[in-house]
């Protein structure tokens, strides 16, 4: 088989990917950093550590050579956690053709710059970034590779680019929605996770149904407010990136994030939280970067400001809800410019 797909990053969402890609008719290169983890993938036939349970079909090859794996690439996922992406895009750039169709499958903001993952990309490859997409949804990576039904959200500049994403990874169980508003799509991928850790905190401390629908609420309108400063469309945070993302992880039982908070909340100290988890907590980075982008556009975010707190300043669960709760009197609507978008022609 002709492998015309390659996903970088053999963690759980980059194998759920893979797998999709696969059963879609792709032949798949499914790349991984290191050379023992992609022989145990290939070996088992699945990936034990990350996806259980869920069987690696044929159509998709392991592989630890990065050069070997992008070689003919037509369609490249980027599945890299948020803070190893940039090596990884480097280390491909000199691999990838021209003409590459590109996909960034990664959520998060560079803890060092603030960057969304796609200025990244862009930063690093230049015009061989031009064709590139971000993926984002309510997409928990164990019921993609189960095929449970699910949506999702493409973005890109260029029409032409997110519907050829679309058509590779669409299917009667995956359903993909394509979106002009590519700095959107991505804040709201990156924002979510910073949420849910917040809803874990308040759910661990045992505050009830009606403070989790507020903390759920409260944190889109933080997340609408800076992605409308960014340049993004108010709209896209009521979607699937928005609204269907920020639900799902925060309330999701599979959400690390969500997990994380609910043992904070608990009372358990940060370090053991963090230890113990074996995966990446993409919120506890994000929340950091996410302030200091809001900052510097004048935005106020009291709730991931509060996260940051108990994060890295010790501070207990307990006073940052009443840090909260505490605050000055506000209206809740507020107006917002709304950009105009559309896709570039």
């Amino acid at each position: 088989m002709s492998h015309d797909a390659v996903v970088l990053g053999a963690g759980g969402w980059g194998t759920a990917l893979a797998v999709l890609l696969a059963d879609n008719g792709h032949g798949v290169r499914l790349w991984a950093r290191r050379p023992e983890f992609a022989e145990e993938l290939r070996r088992a036939g699945e990936n034990r550590p990350y996806l259980p349970g869920v069987p690696v079909p044929p159509g998709v090859e392991p592989e630890a050579d990065l050069a070997a794996a992008l070689d003919g690439a037509r369609l490249v996922v980027l599945a890299a956690p948020s803070h190893g992406l940039r090596e990884v895009v480097r280390r491909a750039a000199r691999y990838l053709c021209e003409g590459v169709t590109l996909v960034s499958a990664t959520k998060g903001l560079e803890s060092e710059t603030n960057l969304r993952m796609s200025q990244v990309i862009a930063g690093e490859l230049g015009p061989k970034a031009d064709r590139l997409a971000v993926l984002s949804g309510p997409n928990f990576s164990a019921e993609v590779a189960r095929g449970r039904p699910t949506a999702t959200v493409v973005a890109a500049a260029s029409r032409e680019v997110a519907e050829e994403v679309q058509d590779a990874l669409m299917s009667e169980r995956f359903r993909v929605y394509t979106n002009p508003d590519v700095v959107g799509v991505e804040l709201c991928g990156s924002l979510k996770n910073i949420y849910a850790i917040a809803v874990g905190i308040s759910d661990g401390l045992g505050l009830g149904n009606n403070t989790r629908a507020a903390v759920i609420t409260r944190a889109l309108a933080e997340m609408t407010r800076l992605g409308a400063a960014a340049g993004a469309q108010p709209l896209t945070f009521a979607g699937l990136a928005g609204l269907g993302d920020l639900v799902l992880t925060c309330t999701g039982d599979l959400s690390r994030n969500r997990r994380a908070g609910l043992r904070l909340g608990r009372g358990e100290p940060v370090e053991d939280v963090l230890d113990a988890s074996g995966m990446v907590i993409e919120g506890v980075r994000t929340a950091v970067a996410a302030c200091s982008l809001a900052r510097g556009y004048g935005v106020e975010l009291p709730i991931a400001e509060q996260v940051v707190e108990v994060l890295f300043h010790r501070k207990p669960p307990a006073d940052a809800v009443s840090a909260l709760m505490s605050r000055v009197p506000r209206h809740e609507i507020e107006e917002v410019v709304v950009p105009p978008l559309d896709w570039k022609p």
